[in-house]
């Protein structure tokens, strides 16, 4: 806990039997109460290895639901146990968790309800070995989207979040895609519905076992992505009605 508050980390989990222990083991379990990993249909020993090395809360998808479908299912779950921050991992091992210490804080705290870790803040990305293509699409993605959205972060791209519980009750997650889009428009939710958004500089690692979508996913999640952003400026002006932006139904 962090001051009273129930921290839970999830882990959205699709063959990540690789790098899914050494992620484990580097997550502070002294404030971290507790751990919930979503195995998305994987091929490989991923939800063998997670019961193995102690993760409590570990739920199986029969069938491929995809990364935003995964999400969903976590987020689910975390408010089920009663979760007050809510830290979203990925297992591959690419981020580090000894980030989750300083983004707790900075919820637990109530400076932000909700926190990214940047791998464009400082230099980190291309030292991690980030392709230069993506970190090219990156600059220019984010760039459009704090354009078009109208306001100021690093990068929209980073799979390591952090939310408090008031931030995901308030939007409208399930009405999200359940493909790679879905963080974008998660975010898109957020800054919509006034939420505020803090970054800390995150190092990151490339290594051939860290998950990475092909070239294809990656053009077909860049128009997704500007498709979001115009919709949210569209819906700003009042010449849309999205669902997604839709106040979340809240469960008695």
């Amino acid at each position: 806990m962090y001051k009273g508050k129930k921290v839970v980390v999830v882990l959205p989990a699709y063959n990540a039997a690789l790098t899914l222990e050494r992620t484990y083991q580097e997550i502070p379990f002294d404030l971290v109460d507790d751990i919930i990993l979503c195995d998305d249909a994987s091929r490989d020993n991923t939800v063998e290895l997670a019961r193995a090395i102690g993760i409590r809360h570990v739920l199986v998808h029969e069938h491929n639901k995809g990364y935003g479908g995964n999400q969903k299912t976590l987020y689910r779950k975390a408010l089920e146990l009663g979760a007050d921050i809510v830290v979203m991992l990925h297992p591959d091992y690419q981020y580090t968790p000894k980030l989750i210490p300083a983004m707790v804080n900075i919820i637990g705290e109530e400076l932000y309800p909700v926190v990214l870790a940047s791998r464009i803040l400082g230099k980190g990305a291309l030292i991690g070995g980030m392709p230069l293509y993506k970190y090219i699409a990156n600059r220019v993605l984010t760039f459009l989207q704090n354009w078009i959205i109208n306001y100021k972060l690093s990068e929209y791209h980073t799979g390591y979040r952090a939310f408090s519980r008031q931030v995901l009750e308030a939007i409208n997650f399930e009405e999200n895609s359940d493909d790679f889009v879905f963080d974008n428009e998660m975010l898109s939710q957020i800054i919509f519905a006034g939420f505020h958004i803090a970054e800390v500089t995150c190092p990151t690692k490339y290594f051939e076992e860290a998950s990475s979508i092909n070239l294809r996913r990656s053009i077909i999640y860049g128009l997704g992505v500007l498709r979001v952003s115009l919709g949210h400026r569209l819906q700003k002006w009042g010449l849309a009605k999205s669902r997604l932006y839709a106040e979340a139904k809240r469960k008695d």
